[in-house]
């Protein structure tokens, strides 16, 4: 089984400087060493970094190389691809800065993902138990059940930030635990134990115990051929932003459930979320990570544990 972590997002809400090479604790570790920590845990065994070209220098040295000589005490192998904003189908737009988005990152890893796949953010804590139920989950694939994803549900109370709006998709889920629709919200906050959806005429409330996605899926490997098709298609829709329009993978997830293409089983997990979403976040994500560590949920030297 195979881990995506993408890390060539801008991070413009995070101001200066590389939100994803952040140290979160007193030893350097970013939350990408948790990441990666929790999942060969779990049992992966093949890690795959999406990055920019022009942030490969910095990243290798501030967590690849690192990263490399634990996976390789592991047996896990390592590699890199890049999220190019000119890798389309057709010409790239005038004016346009920015790359397209979780779907074409994931695209990036087209002709090397050969196995069942997990994708996640490389600036969000998720907890051990997802990385466990979301391995368990793709071992169980084979080609017959090749549009069998899942995706990790995250309790919404569990995801927000005590320093302004964030985007979650919301989850509907049949009782039988599948995904039926993802409702991208944008400006979800925190409001006393509660939580609304920011509005320009006031606050609309919403179940701060609704399943949420955090960008966390379990994927198996036909989906990369898919996910190119759809990606043609996006760039043929006449609505689409040719400057500032992304090709997002809980969109197009969403596309193909609403044709009853796919199944996505939720896994629920009661684990907290940290991220840093706006700068200010910083500080209690470090006080969240301590806090961990003292409890024992991991070493201070973060990879004793598993060497």
């Amino acid at each position: 089984t195979t881990l995506l972590i993408m890390a060539a997002g801008i991070g413009s809400r995070f101001g200066s400087g590389i939100k994803q090479l952040e140290s979160v604790d007193n030893k350097g570790h970013i939350i990408m060493d948790y990441s990666v920590h929790d999942a060969i845990e779990a049992g992966f065994n093949h890690v795959v970094f999406i990055i920019r070209k022009d942030i490969e220098k910095e990243f290798k040295e501030v967590i690849g190389d690192r990263i490399e000589k634990v996976c390789q005490k592991n047996h896990v192998n390592v590699e890199y691809v890049f999220q190019n904003i000119n890798d389309i189908p057709g010409e790239l737009p005038e004016g346009r800065t920015k790359p397209w988005g979780t779907g074409q990152a994931v695209l990036a890893c087209k002709g090397l993902i050969k196995e069942p796949f997990a994708v996640i953010n490389a600036d969000d804590y998720y907890g051990k138990e997802s990385f466990f139920k979301l391995h368990d989950f793709l071992e169980e694939y084979t080609p017959e059940k090749p549009t069998d994803f899942c995706a990790a549900g995250f309790i919404l109370k569990n995801t927000l930030s005590e320093n302004g709006g964030v985007t979650r998709g919301v989850c509907q889920v049949n009782e039988n635990g599948y995904l039926t629709g993802i409702n991208e919200t944008k400006n979800i906050v925190k409001v006393g134990n509660k939580a609304a959806v920011q509005k320009e005429d006031g606050q609309e409330p919403i179940d701060e115990n609704s399943h949420v996605s955090m960008n966390m899926w379990g994927l198996t490997p036909e989906f990369v051929e898919t996910l190119e098709k759809g990606f043609k298609e996006f760039f043929e829709k006449p609505d689409v932003d040719v400057l500032k329009g992304e090709y997002l993978l809980p969109i197009y997830i969403d596309e193909l459930l609403q044709k009853g293409e796919v199944t996505v089983k939720v896994l629920e997990t009661q684990d907290k979320w940290f991220g840093v979403t706006y700068k200010e976040d910083k500080d209690s994500v470090v006080e969240s990570f301590k806090k961990l560590i003292e409890e024992g949920v991991y070493k201070e030297k973060l990879f004793d544990d598993i060497l």
